[in-house]
């Protein structure tokens, strides 16, 4: 097969699907994962697809959202660095409020068994990992749960996070630039995450470095609303002098 070919068919599966990956891909075409990153890229530069980490979405389709899993899965070891690398905003005895995001919960599962902390969050994976830690106090927020984020959106969250002010808030992103702002593909999700922000004296940002640049459909917020972004070494330094140059402090762990 000709590369135009596999390019032809790369895109076909694309639109289909809703996104491809690189390894399986390569799987079945017979070809290495260097080659079809190598066509993602020419189909990228047509305006065909945009990459994502590990694969490509359809040109256009702001609105992919991966499922928990995946999201679990991808960029791990920078996640897990960016999490090791935020214990350092921890307040001391203080309250900080969790939004939903897999690197977030990264976040709740290393905060140290002597903490002592109030943490709110409308996230179900963080909160289960927090419900038996000995020194915080949890404060889960309700309202309708979304099966791909497993986190509570709507009139209920709103209110609860209109009705409280926390030292600092950890919020996800699915995209992330001086741009575009804040963005998540679910409009839902992005008001509690306005909201949680909005909740909060200092707002961190945690994401990896693969989501910069990325474009979804509901934008949350600017990224001057962000006090501190901590991410991984894969941004440039030249990235993150722009997003400096804005106001926002950029921590590369």
């Amino acid at each position: 097969m000709y590369a135009p070919e596999r390019q032809q068919e790369i895109l076909r599966l694309a639109r289909d699907g809703g996104r491809v990956d690189v390894l399986s891909l390569a799987e079945e075409f017979q070809v290495t994962a260097e080659t079809i990153r190598r066509d993602l890229k020419a189909l990228d530069r047509a305006g065909l697809v945009r990459r994502v980490h590990g694969g490509a979405i359809p040109a256009g389709r702001l609105d992919f959202e991966p499922d928990l899993a995946e999201r679990e899965s991808t960029a791990a070891d920078e996640k897990d660095r960016i999490a090791r690398a935020a214990l350092a905003e921890l307040p001391a005895d203080g309250t900080l409020i969790l939004d939903a995001g897999s690197t977030v919960a990264r976040l709740a599962g290393v905060i140290p068994l002597e903490a002592a902390l109030t943490v709110v969050t409308h996230s179900l994976p963080t909160a289960a990992r927090l419900a038996d830690h000995p020194g915080i106090q949890l404060h889960l927020v309700g309202g309708r749960v979304r099966h791909r984020t497993r986190a509570a959106v709507d009139a209920w969250a709103l209110r609860a996070y209109a009705e409280i002010r926390a030292d600092v808030a950890f919020v996800a992103a699915n995209g992330f630039s001086a741009e575009h702002g804040l963005t998540t593909p679910d409009l839902a999700e992005s008001a509690v995450k306005r909201a949680a922000m909005a909740a909060a004296r200092r707002v961190v940002l945690l994401a990896d470095s693969a989501k910069h640049g990325q474009e979804h459909f509901a934008r949350f917020g600017a990224l001057t609303d962000v006090d501190l972004l901590i991410t991984d070494t894969g941004l440039s330094t030249a990235d993150a002098a722009v997003i400096e140059r804005g106001g926002t402090e950029a921590v590369r762990a």
